[in-house]
């Protein structure tokens, strides 16, 4: 047994019965990559717990050097077979260890998921090359949805793991100022906090009724108001840049 054997087990299991490549997912996952896409730096570009590598297929596209760190084999398995040009790490991102550092780290619904964020935050930090920038995206317990649940009796409050979350494998669900928190006490230097996508009804419900043109403007009225949108992002870098 391996110190982080547990881990990968529970990583696996996930993999096994995950629903990131489902649904409305997908569709709001071409708005994230537009939002990363203004801000990204060219460059070595690192993704941290890519699952299905559904935003992986986009960054591969940009013919950028690409490091993909991913803790379940089957996941790195299938990323690899995609995307051959990509370095794919089938390691723990405690296990991780980069001999160089990366213009772009993208953490795609992965903060919510590790035991300790703010002490990935540190690492991600220190792999960070100068001027680099950390896009990190996750669910927002503030979302229309959820406090539509609270009221409804489904929820007990805003932040509890509902049934989904659990299935995720979800440790904790953000709202934007615990979110913003853990950059700041991992020493880092928020340079653009936002939301995108309001989601007035659960992702089943939306799957039956909404389009593509919906689902692409939901995502950019929720760029106008990223406290009570559904995901919640922020553009980071160090804290004191190289001069």
């Amino acid at each position: 047994m391996t110190p982080h054997s547990d881990e990968h087990e529970r990583l696996d299991s996930i993999a096994s019965r995950s629903l990131y490549a489902h649904e409305i997912y997908l569709a709001t996952l071409d708005h994230a990559f537009e939002i990363l896409c203004r801000h990204l730096r060219p460059g070595q570009i690192l993704e941290l717990g890519p699952a299905e590598g559904m935003m992986t297929d986009r960054l591969y596209r940009l013919d950028h050097p690409l490091t993909v760190v991913e803790g379940a084999a089957r996941f790195c398995e299938e990323i690899a077979a995609r995307c051959p040009g990509a370095d794919v790490v089938n390691t723990l991102f405690e296990e991780f260890a980069p001999d160089q550092h990366f213009d772009t780290i993208v953490l795609g619904h992965v903060l919510e998921h590790v035991a300790d964020p703010v002490r990935l935050l540190q690492r991600v930090g220190d792999w960070l090359a100068p001027e680099g920038i950390i896009f990190a995206a996750v669910p927002n317990s503030r979302s229309l949805h959820r406090q539509a649940a609270v009221t409804m009796g489904l929820l007990p409050f805003e932040e509890a793991l509902n049934e989904l979350d659990i299935k995720h494998g979800h440790r904790r669900v953000y709202n934007p100022e615990t979110f913003r928190r853990d950059f700041i006490e991992a020493g880092l230097a928020i340079q653009v906090f936002g939301g995108y996508f309001v989601k007035a009804a659960s992702q089943g419900q939306l799957a039956q009724i909404a389009t593509p043109e919906m689902i692409d403007a939901f995502c950019r009225v929720g760029e106008r108001y990223p406290d009570i949108a559904a995901e919640l992002y922020v553009v980071a870098g160090s804290a004191t840049p190289a001069a």
